[in-house]
């Protein structure tokens, strides 16, 4: 963005007489990265005030800072613009700089695989396009327009995540974002404590074809019986659906996985073999999404097939990681809930890559009533005769741990409930360069931990 404050005044409605020569080059609302040239926006929050830090965002570089009008005392001296709302705002200036922008907007959501899929619908477009994404976790009302307005002038494709945990927030995101491309990577069971069933999950995801643009296209997990309803009852809704499914309008199939990455074959709206350096059918999965819009903006197989070989995703997603030991990590720590969770205990399961399976899963947070159900599925899904040793941390994978007694030998079987001291103890003395080891769970348990004592 680079834009007179005058022009920003402008988007903002206000009547102030403006007469400074300055130029915005980004807007911050956080002093500590913000960068010379920003607009500082402070907001007023429960625990802390940022009109409090607006002469330190000047001393760090701001050029220009918003004041909500309730709140007394503003400097003197210095470029403002007066507001009633400060996230309103912020919101404002995204939807006036949206209009302005001539970018192909893309809008992401799902239970899991967001950012993942946002990684290699970029990975695979960035070769050939100016591409630039969401950073971070800025998914939400703020952290969406803060994205927008982070693009640069000549930026033509911008990939958005959108989040939610609630009703009617994917609605407000995609109406802000307008997507010429929009996708739901799957439905799964998180902020099941907010929406009530995998049902309302669906709804609330699906909400992102309300922005979308009238020539625009939505893709979408094609297995997930819960969004077919949705998407036939959408009148003109120009949708493909893509998965693991032989009726989706492109599948993978023959994945295979080997200590480089992934190799598959896709068939449908584009044919022929491919290889991606990231681990997991789920990831295959993903990959799909970034082959239907490259193929879908005009780009060509080989293309596509080259841009893949290089694409890459942000750290802790089947991340390969190579310990003391010689052990190698399948860093997959980022977050969990039980769709992704048996993902990846499906990939360890049928990897060939070394012999000596291990999984270490933490809890699975914010799964509502439920939570004890989705914990002892798991148990479902774990083959002791393909995994050799099972840990678990976290006072809520003592449901699953119950459920294994009966079918993991207590050799094989490790519990604790509120350290990762006993296991990293156990991988020291029995884990070497023969073993694989997966780290799955929910962002509160820091499972990256166990890594890090293998890395130093």
């Amino acid at each position: 963005m680079k834009k007179t404050l005058q022009q920003i005044a402008k988007w903002l409605n206000s009547d102030q007489d403006i007469h400074e020569d300055i130029v915005v080059t980004g807007v911050s609302i956080n002093t500590r990265t913000l960068r010379k040239g920003d607009l500082f926006i402070p907001f007023h929050g429960e625990k802390t005030n940022g009109h409090q830090y607006v002469a330190q965002a000047f001393k760090n570089g701001a050029v220009a800072s918003l004041w909500q009008k309730d709140e007394p005392n503003p400097p003197k001296d210095v470029p403002l613009i007066f507001v009633d709302d400060s996230e309103v705002a912020l919101q404002q200036m995204a939807n006036a700089y949206r209009a302005e922008h001539q970018a192909t907007f893309i809008g992401v959501t799902g239970s899991n695989g967001k950012t993942s899929t946002k990684d290699l619908v970029a990975g695979t477009l960035s070769p050939y396009f100016k591409v630039q994404k969401t950073e971070g976790n800025h998914n939400n009302q703020l952290g969406l327009p803060l994205t927008i307005l982070s693009l640069d002038e000549d930026t033509e494709f911008a990939i958005l995540e959108m989040g939610m945990d609630g009703f009617g927030q994917i609605e407000f995101l995609t109406k802000m974002a307008k997507p010429k491309y929009a996708v739901i990577t799957n439905i799964g069971e998180a902020h099941m404590l907010a929406l009530g069933s995998r049902e309302g999950i669906a709804k609330a995801k699906f909400e992102i074809v309300q922005g979308l643009q009238p020539d625009g296209k939505f893709f979408y997990d094609g297995d997930e019986p819960l969004l077919k309803p949705l998407v036939a009852g959408e009148v003109g809704l120009d949708a493909t659906s893509f998965g693991l499914g032989s009726t989706d309008d492109l599948m993978a199939t023959e994945i295979e996985a080997t200590e480089n990455g992934s190799t598959f074959t896709v068939k449908g709206i584009v044919n022929g073999d491919f290889f991606i350096p990231v681990l997991g059918r789920h990831q295959v999965k993903n990959t799909l999404v970034a082959i239907l819009i490259a193929h879908e903006v005009g780009l060509s197989d080989e293309q596509i097939r080259e841009s893949l070989k290089m694409v890459s995703l942000t750290n802790m997603r089947m991340q390969l990681v190579n310990g003391d030991q010689g052990i190698l990590f399948v860093n997959d720590a980022y977050n969990a809930a039980p769709t992704s969770v048996r993902a990846a205990l499906q990939f360890m399961q049928t990897t060939n890559m070394r012999q000596d399976k291990w999984v270490v899963l933490g809890d699975m947070l914010e799964l509502g009533e439920l939570e004890k159900q989705f914990h002892e599925d798991l148990a479902d899904t774990i083959d002791p005769t393909n995994i050799d040793q099972i840990c678990l941390y976290g006072p809520r994978m003592k449901w699953l741990y119950d459920q294994l007694q009966v079918k993991v030998p207590a050799k094989n079987l490790l519990w604790v409930d509120d350290n990762y001291d006993a296991i990293i103890e156990k991988i020291q003395l029995n884990a070497n360069e023969n073993s694989i080891i997966l780290l799955k769970g929910s962002r509160g348990m820091e499972l990256e931990r166990v890594l890090q004592a293998f890395t130093h």
